[in-house]
């Protein structure tokens, strides 16, 4: 891996990026050892409590392992890493790597269905009107990034209503990786955002306590566009 001195004003942000980076990329292979801290300092022009700080960052995202008075070495971040590292993986040199495209509209199409049943059969009183809100400014908005974000805000509340932790982090996770898209995914999305009697339909089971209903309204919310999409990756593929 060529690394190279960093910027003075962020130094440990710096030197973890570069690190990140190059596990990311495959530069540095699981099992591989990474130069000394000392070493490290010296190439990237850094002090090494700056190494420091940034390989502790490092081991915290699952992606080296540090031990105390031994080399620190890669590990495998398909086994080791969590959510955190979806917005790194999705967009990497510039591009979109589709095969993380993919697999978070599987998860949507995936998560999204249980969270609704989890919701309808949890349903904190607060819920319906919180629904009934989004969806009102869901079917006054005409512009289509900003109705993705009233979608968005709706997905939030049955996310609440669902009252799972891991679903909450989980979604938490997907909506940052996917909002610095919007823009790019106003015409794809059209179809799913300019439907606010689809919304209602499933706000209308989660508010009747009725999971089954909410499962197969959020099934039939999302899975067209998730369709779409995926025709759109697979087109894109078989053109590389």
């Amino acid at each position: 891996m060529a690394l190279h001195p960093v910027n003075r004003r962020s130094v440990p942000e710096d030197v973890f990026d570069q690190i990140v980076s190059g596990v990311l990329s495959g530069e540095m292979q699981p099992g591989e050892t990474l130069p000394s801290e000392r070493r490290l300092a010296e190439v990237l022009g850094v002090s090494r409590p700056a190494v420091r700080e940034a390989l502790k960052r490092v081991s915290a995202s699952g992606l080296v392992e540090v031990r105390q008075g031994d080399a620190t070495t890669v590990r495998d971040f398909r086994r080791h890493a969590g959510l955190d590292l979806l917005p790194r993986l999705l967009l990497r040199a510039g591009e979109l790597d589709l095969a993380v495209v993919r697999s978070i509209l599987e998860a949507r199409l995936h998560n999204g269905p249980k969270a609704a049943e989890l919701a309808a059969t949890r349903r904190p009183p607060e819920l319906a009107a919180l629904l009934d809100e989004a969806i009102d400014h869901l079917a006054a908005e005409t512009d289509p990034v900003e109705r993705q974000r009233h979608a968005l805000t709706f997905w939030d509340h049955v996310v609440d209503g669902a009252d799972s932790i891991v679903f909450r982090l989980m979604y938490n996770t997907l909506r940052a990786t996917y909002e610095p898209a919007l823009p790019a995914l106003a015409a794809v999305m059209a179809a799913e955002v300019g439907r606010p009697d689809a919304y209602r339909v499933l706000a209308d089971a989660i508010s009747a306590g009725d999971p089954q209903a909410a499962r197969q309204a959020a099934i039939d919310l999302l899975e067209p566009a998730t369709a779409a999409m995926l025709a759109v990756i697979t087109d894109l593929e078989d053109q590389k």
